[in-house]
């Protein structure tokens, strides 16, 4: 008796064990699935990688080709065997590039440096500072962010035609030394430090000036660091505004200057050396992101970031 009961129980046990899920082929599975999603985003990655860089690809690759062999090619080649540097040598010697970059740089700094000036104060008031219709008027700064770009192109123009600084550096600066975002990023930056740290400063007999310097500046200096890095970029890109404020190629920036460069400089047809100076106004910008990309990431995540 005890014998049948022993059997039934341990047919019991085995029939319990076979209806539990097999945790070990589970786990395989999921571990399968998770190596084929892994798959499937490196492909995706690579062939959206591989079609944002084909131009910059065949930028190059045009660059280093010599004016003969470009137009002698019916079907383009995706490779050239016999590369030549004599169009970097003539994007330098046979048009002003150099004045370009070197034009380009002045405006690129000086406005940066000002702009870092203007949004600093601008920013600390808003954030720090207490005054009668504060919040009214950064809702009405902010509201400017909605008023279309060429609006603001079109009474800028007039102004700096007004004021005749037509085809002078400062007419190109002017305009672009303040930004309502930037100054709401570094606002929400400045904001996210405790107050008690500038309570006790107030105690300790220190200026607001003094304590936006020693205090909120380098506290804030990823943020600050990445709207310069930003600013750059944007300056050295900048199209519309240096093309319509200036008819004189002695300030010329490289956006137009390219321009220039295709009508007068090397003709339509001469691709090659065109494409040669594109890729030296663009090497400093790529080089400059390369470098600061995880600051860009920083500061921006650290002003959007609350608390």
């Amino acid at each position: 008796m005890d014998m049948r009961r022993n059997t039934e129980r341990e047919n019991e046990i085995r029939r319990e064990s076979e209806s539990l899920p097999d945790y070990g082929q589970i786990e395989k599975s999921s571990r399968i699935r998770r190596r084929a999603g892994k798959a499937v985003t490196y492909i995706l990655l690579v062939f959206w990688g591989i079609i944002v860089l084909f131009p910059f690809y065949w930028m190059i690759l045009t660059s280093v080709k010599s004016y003969g062999s470009y137009n002698s090619e019916h079907i383009p080649k995706f490779f050239t065997l016999s590369p030549t540097l004599a169009n970097y040598r003539d994007a330098f010697t046979a048009v002003p590039l150099g004045r370009y970059l070197l034009n380009t740089t002045i405006f690129t700094v000086a406005t940066t440096a000002v702009m870092l000036v203007v949004i600093t104060l601008a920013a600390f008031a808003f954030a720090r500072l207490e005054f009668r219709g504060k919040n009214l008027v950064f809702v009405l700064f902010l509201s400017m962010m909605m008023i279309p770009t060429e609006l603001v192109i079109i009474t800028n123009f007039v102004t700096i035609t007004n004021w005749d600084m037509r085809n002078t550096f400062p007419g190109l600066i002017l305009p672009s030394v303040t930004s309502v975002f930037y100054i709401y990023l570094l606002k929400e930056n400045f904001e996210q430090i405790p107050d008690s740290l500038y309570y006790a400063a107030k105690v300790d007999g220190t200026s607001d000036i003094k304590y936006l310097l020693k205090v909120m500046v380098p506290i804030s200096r990823p943020t600050l660091i990445t709207v310069t890095i930003l600013k750059v970029i944007e300056c050295w890109n900048s199209y519309v505004w240096p093309r319509l404020i200036t008819d004189d190629p002695g300030y010329f920036l490289v956006s137009n200057g390219i321009q220039e460069i295709r009508e007068n400089g090397f003709g339509r047809e001469n691709i090659p050396a065109m494409m040669a100076a594109v890729v030296v106004i663009s090497v400093p910008l790529v080089a400059l992101f390369l470098i600061f990309r995880k600051k860009i990431m920083e500061g921006v995540s650290r002003g959007g970031t609350k608390g």
